[in-house]
């Protein structure tokens, strides 16, 4: 099989997962939009749609009918290069284009993707990858904000019954790396989000990071020694909305004995992981524990030195980190529009390293970074320790 044939197999078939995860929805549940910071099932599948449409086929491919110029108000994300937008908050209001005219629009793009990508040169075959990366961003965003609008539902009602995380018990200890100075960021082949690099050298002192994720037991002990209740353990901003919001416990906690997740309501495992924090949350719980969050670059190296003692780093979930959301040195965004990917959210947010178990196959790395407001909590974060 050819470098070509192997992309565009990948392609398509990351275009059909999307596609399935709709499958367990009803037609009312397509466009449902809890809360400002999340977009609908729909949406997700028409904004893939539209990058590949965009930014590939009608600059690229000769004779392509181009979508309806409207769809392209409605399904731009944020890139202000291309043009105005659609309010995100509203998206949910968007009841047309249906969604087996999404579905058409969906398959009419895969037929010219095939056509583009017969001979592709090097630009476009980068610009397919960046496209199929994007989609499986969204598969797993489609998830984390489907489960925030079922979440707000007095029925409850399940995704799927075995779409929750399954993991094997925690494991307690803590795992040493000297000082050293060491390089972090993506080098060598395969695919890289543009935030991944440059590689650079960064002093670290010597530290200890937690060997597994915090348990949902251990997190109910901050909640009873008053955790939600204690303004020193809070930075100003988040005791400010812990308070606002009434915080009293992670995002889909019901009770001290139940969660609500994609499967549904289900007893609270104390020996599970706890997620659905705000990095706020995860800070408030460090500092009470006596230890703190760790650096991106403490994760990275830790993952490096350790590999697989450092339990759960990958499949589980997304991990928050002390580190700001900020462009390593010497970073330059690509040219034009896709140069807006990443690089001008490169403030006022928090890193995540890992992956979490809704990630798609193949889609993390160790120099991943993921970010997130300090305040958001419906993401399938958590929390490992390091001091």
């Amino acid at each position: 099989m050819t470098t070509r044939d192997l992309l565009l197999n990948t392609l398509l078939e990351v275009r059909r997962r999307s596609e399935a995860l709709i499958q367990p929805l009803e037609p009312e549940d397509l466009g449902l939009q809890g809360m400002a910071d999340a977009s609908p099932p729909k949406w997700h599948l028409a904004h893939t749609n539209w990058f590949f449409e965009t930014f590939l086929l009608q600059p690229h491919l000769r004779g392509h009918q181009p979508c309806d110029p409207r769809w392209s108000f409605q399904f731009n994300s944020y890139y202000d290069t291309v043009g105005a937008r659609h309010p995100r908050p509203q998206r949910g209001l968007l009841s047309r284009p249906a969604i087996q005219d999404v579905l058409a629009w969906r398959e009419s793009v895969d037929l010219g993707l095939a056509t583009l990508l017969n001979d592709p040169a090097a630009e476009l075959v980068e610009l397919a990858e960046l496209g199929l990366q994007h989609e499986q961003q969204h598969q797993e965003l489609l998830l984390m904000d489907l489960l925030d609008g079922f979440s707000r539902q007095p029925l409850e009602p399940c995704y799927s019954a075995d779409a929750d995380l399954v993991i094997e018990p925690l494991s307690n200890g803590w795992l040493t790396c000297e000082a050293a100075l060491v390089e972090i960021g993506h080098h060598g082949p395969g695919f890289h989000f543009d935030n991944e690099t440059p590689r650079h050298r960064v002093w670290l002192d010597r530290f200890q990071l937690q060997n597994d994720l915090v348990s949902n037991r251990h997190y109910q002990a901050f909640i009873s020694d008053g955790g939600y209740k204690r303004p020193e353990l809070w930075m100003s901003e988040g005791w400010s909305l812990c308070q606002q919001n009434g915080w009293e416990a992670p995002c889909y906690w019901r009770g001290d004995d139940n969660e609500f997740t994609l499967a549904g309501l289900r007893p609270l495992d104390p020996e599970a992981p706890v997620r659905h924090l705000s990095w706020f949350e995860a800070d408030a719980f460090a500092r009470w524990s006596g230890a703190r969050l760790p650096s991106e670059a403490e994760w990275e190296h830790a993952l490096v030195m350790h590999g697989p003692a450092l339990c759960h780093a990958h499949g589980a979930l997304w991990q928050w980190t002390a580190s700001p959301y900020r462009p390593y040195p010497g970073f330059n965004p690509p040219a034009g529009a896709i140069g807006e990917y990443n690089g001008k959210f490169m403030s006022s947010q928090f890193v995540l390293r890992g992956s979490c178990w809704l990630t798609p196959p193949g889609h993390g790395r160790d120099t991943y970074r993921n970010f997130f407001s300090p305040a958001s909590r419906w993401m399938a974060s958590g929390i490992r320790l390091a001091r």
